[in-house]
């Protein structure tokens, strides 16, 4: 069967999440560079498989698929001894409540935080700090409740690892990386964050996604 191809760039955060997951499913792929300085992901021929012209996506065997996070999920039920996303009913309803909440609560401002941040890391241009203080304050009141919920589980959907939690990577990890104590300032957020960035998957890519056939 023909190897994963993940379309994106090596330093790109969604394209780091998708690989995360890849690894921690241990799925070999290959990495297929998209140079976005050069707008590579705006050329007609990228925009076939991807029409928002966004980054990644993926062929798997001829099934292309863009969003990042439907690629995880497409990826985690393919193997579903993972327990990526729960298959009995309750659970997977606590995951899917645990996604949402990294979607509606976690992103919304995390990925205006990250991107000023990736800029600023990547392309030395300097942050908006105005927009980055006001998104980290609503951020930090939203791990308030992040608090409350992991000081009852291990886990955003319980007591086992789901994509939920991966979700939040990269964002959170580069939001860390800042000058700010967000991430670990309230001791359940800092206690699962520090799990999620010490898993081998993160790790793997800290110096950029390359293409990854052995584990």
């Amino acid at each position: 069967m023909a190897i994963l191809k993940l379309y994106g760039a090596k330093i790109a955060m969604c394209t780091r999440r998708v690989a995360t997951v890849l690894h921690e499913l241990k799925v070999p792929f290959e990495l297929i560079e998209i140079n976005l300085m050069a707008g590579e992901h705006k050329t007609p021929e990228y925009m076939k498989n991807q029409p928002f012209g966004q980054i990644p996506y993926i062929d798997d065997d001829g099934f292309i698929l863009f969003e990042t996070r439907a690629i995880c999920r497409y990826i985690a039920a393919k193997y579903p001894a993972s327990g990526l996303v729960p298959t009995e009913l309750k659970a997977n309803a606590l995951f899917e409540q645990a996604a949402a909440v990294e979607l509606t609560n976690f992103d919304p401002s995390a990925s205006l935080v990250a991107i000023e941040l990736f800029k600023q890391k990547y392309f030395g241009a300097l942050p908006d700090q105005t927009l980055m203080d006001a998104q980290l304050e609503i951020l930090d009141k939203k791990l308030d409740a992040y608090d409350v919920i992991l000081s009852k589980q291990r886990y955003l959907g319980g007591e086992t690892l789901t994509l939920a939690d991966l979700f939040h990577v990269p964002y959170a990890p580069l939001i860390a990386s800042g000058e700010t104590d967000i991430m670990t300032r309230k001791s359940n957020v800092a206690r699962w964050y520090n799990d999620l960035v010490a898993r081998p998957s993160w790790k793997a890519y800290e110096g950029g996604v390359e293409t990854t056939t052995t584990y």
